[in-house]
């Protein structure tokens, strides 16, 4: 949607599928970070987007064996907006659409499941999608593949991907908000236990970390031994637990970290999960497509001004973007494999870590991962013009 947005205001046509017939989608990625606001800023949309509701989360801050421990302040960032906004996925979606939808060489196509590319001569020239009408042809001097961690466009280009173990999945659930619950999004860590809770406002969207593939193990142990699991790691949610009465309120992550070796074909190019998968440790993963998608708008828009994207003008678009993504996952899995693996084996309580116990003291120090987190290693800028013959919409 934000490449889609991009390119239509620099005056290209495009045309954006989503297979769903809205955006509503429970625990997808709701975390805006200071480096997707900027770009938000730089459109000149910032104000228009703060309206929307959202929390405001300035720290980052757990529990770890019972202690209280502080690990990111976002207040000292060079960005307009020092903090993460919390919201809903699907206002996002709905915000960027609205604005999109402004220009005229913008279309957006709901209940559209991308199925097949169209293939000329080794080029790809466009893709077929399933719609309730029947099947629809779209022929594209540019097909983006940004179809997710299931990628069918990436599995259709038949891209090589590389594979990299992961220890952990995450069961996401919705637990109540009480007036006296603290406002600090926090991650506790207990014996062989680590749970999340995000602010949503009026409910708490929480994670409950667990094993690779111990999803049916804790199914088989009942309900009650999963609330009880909660209440172990997060005592003050007690009197909330009761309200999981049926696995159908936990929906399973099967956390993925993957990256394709080659981004791209002659016309085509993958973006986001559909080019590397992120875990979805410190909610980077929404913002790494963003940055993604920013990069490729300001490369390929020029291109379409001339004429067409060239191969070699797709391969930069990973060449720019490759750094940042395999620096960050490195670090999200070094946290999984070092820190995640060794607290879910643990029979007792974990202390803080030294680093970690170095962040509490020195409130200096909680600026690094805040800037790792927030802004992350190549943020992008928006560099595409909004051109003339993006005609707006009366």
């Amino acid at each position: 949607m934000v490449l889609g947005f991009l390119m239509a205001r620099a005056g290209v046509d495009v045309i954006v599928l989503e297979k769903h017939a809205d955006f509503l989608r429970d625990f997808r990625g709701d975390t805006v970070h200071p480096s997707t606001l900027e770009i938000i800023h730089e459109l000149g949309l910032l104000e228009d987007f703060l309206k929307r509701p959202h929390q405001e989360l300035r720290e980052l801050s757990g529990v770890i064996g019972g202690v209280p421990v502080k690990i990111a302040d976002f207040s000292h960032l060079p960005s307009h907006c020092r903090f993460v906004a919390l919201m809903p996925q699907w206002d996002f979606l709905d915000f960027l659409g609205t604005h999109a939808k402004r220009y005229a060489n913008f279309r957006l196509i709901m209940e559209a499941e991308a199925t097949d590319l169209i293939e000329n001569g080794g080029n790809i020239r466009g893709v077929i999608a399933d719609t309730p009408q029947g099947p629809l042809e779209i022929h594209a001097t540019l097909t983006v593949g940004a179809d997710g961690r299931h990628s069918i466009v990436r599995e259709k280009a038949r891209l090589p991907l590389e594979e990299f173990g992961v220890p952990i999945d995450v069961m996401w659930l919705r637990l109540s908000k009480r007036k006296d619950d603290s406002a600090i999004t926090l991650g506790r860590i207990a014996a062989g236990l680590i749970f999340v809770t995000l602010d949503r406002g009026d409910y708490w969207q929480c994670a409950l970390v667990i094993p690779k593939g111990g999803a049916d193990t804790l199914r088989a142990q009942g309900l009650e031994a999963f609330r009880a699991a909660i209440v172990r790691v997060a005592p003050d949610f007690a009197n909330r637990v009761p309200e999981l009465q049926d696995w159908d309120q936990i929906k399973l992550l099967t956390v993925k970290v993957d990256r394709l070796r080659a981004w791209c074909r002659p016309g085509l190019l993958c973006i986001g999960d559909a080019a590397h998968a992120m875990s979805p440790i410190a909610g980077v993963g929404i913002n790494l497509a963003v940055q993604d998608a920013v990069a490729a708008a300001n490369i390929l828009a020029p291109a379409f001004a001339r004429d067409a994207p060239t191969l070699d003008e797709l391969k930069r678009v990973q060449k720019r973007r490759e750094f940042p993504t395999r620096m960050t996952q490195a670090l999200q899995m070094a946290i999984q494999n070092r820190v995640m693996t060794r607290v879910l084996q643990s029979t007792s309580n974990p202390k803080p870590p030294f680093a970690v116990k170095l962040l509490n003291a020195w409130p200096f120090l909680r600026r690094i991962p805040a800037r790792l987190v927030g802004i992350g290693f190549r943020p992008e800028h928006v560099h595409t013009p909004a051109a003339a013959k993006a005609a707006l919409v009366p």
